[in-house]
């Protein structure tokens, strides 16, 4: 599960994507000698966010302002090496100034449809902020492994099987390696020497532990009805020919570590965080929709949430 909430980008969303800055180097990331691996990198010193670093018909433009954009511009830049990136985001930024100021001058920002854009603009913006610091700080470690202890108590046990098999073409071929079986021929040594499966020629047909749903139907229910030590006495037919199955082993499967899951488990936690939050504050809101088919398609929509 996941959930993607992002800062809504008011720059990146009105600009083409080939922003003149990006044309303005020849050399590509592929073409850049690559650093030598032992050249340790210098430790980053501490940037005011402040600092001037150009102004721009007398207004500044700051640290804050490039990280910014190189942020909101980031896949256009990611073709460049990263020496370039600096320069880039500083030549996109300067761009963007000056056309923005131009476009202010020509009453471009007067336009009805700007007007309207820039206003869902700036709620989508804001909304953004609304989760980030609403919703995901306010997420806490507590909640997050609660929330991992509650999705492993509600998960019913599951068994997993270790067998192994020897996959070969015909029937009557499968019922030979029976009989050898049945007359005490050695599992591993058949399938090493009879199975038409290339990863089991030398493992002696060993498919290692795994659980319902990861094999086919057919292969899984057999597998799944033998006791350990036991193969079966009858092939097996799956898509891929036919199985002189045995089973090594069973256990209980065991729920992945908290620290293997622990990102899902907090975007768990987010999604729940967002709609509840999302669902007090629609409450609260004066909602009308005067079209009755699109109010019951938002409602559907809403009731699924």
């Amino acid at each position: 599960m996941s959930l993607l909430f992002s800062r809504a980008s008011l720059a990146s969303l009105g600009l083409a994507l080939g922003l003149s800055a990006l044309c303005l180097s020849p050399v590509t990331a592929q073409e850049t000698a690559p650093a030598p691996a032992d050249a340790a990198a210098p430790a980053a010193a501490p940037v005011d966010p402040n600092t001037v670093i150009a102004t721009v018909n007398g207004q500044p433009l700051t640290e804050a302002d490039l990280v910014l954009a190189e942020g909101e511009l980031s896949q256009q830049f990611a073709q460049l090496p990263p020496e370039q990136r600096r320069a880039a985001a500083l030549s996109a930024a300067i761009e963007i100034r000056v056309m923005a100021a131009k476009a202010v001058t020509d009453g471009l920002d007067k336009d009805p449809d700007f007007q309207r854009r820039m206003a869902f603009l700036q709620q989508r913006a804001l909304h953004g902020e609304m989760v980030e610091k609403g919703v995901v700080d306010k997420v806490t470690d507590a909640e997050v492994r609660a929330r991992y202890d509650q999705e492993i108590a509600n998960t019913p046990p599951v068994n997993e099987v270790h067998a192994r098999h020897i996959l070969v073409k015909t029937k009557e071929e499968a019922e030979a390696i029976i009989k050898q079986l049945d007359s005490g021929g050695d599992f591993q040594k058949l399938a090493n020497e009879h199975t038409s499966d290339p990863s089991g020629k030398s493992n002696g047909g060993d498919l290692g532990w795994f659980g319902p749903g990861q094999m086919v139907p057919e292969f899984d229910k057999a597998a799944s009805a033998l006791e350990v030590g036991k193969y079966t006495k009858e092939p097996v037919q799956t898509q891929f020919g036919w199985h002189v199955i045995k089973l090594e082993d069973k256990r209980a499967k065991q729920p992945p570590a908290f620290d293997d899951v622990k990102d899902q488990a907090k975007q768990a936690v987010i999604r729940d965080k967002y709609f509840a939050l999302v669902k007090s504050l629609r409450g609260g809101a004066k909602v009308e929709i005067p079209d009755a088919n699109l109010k019951k398609a938002v409602d559907t929509l809403e009731s699924a949430k």
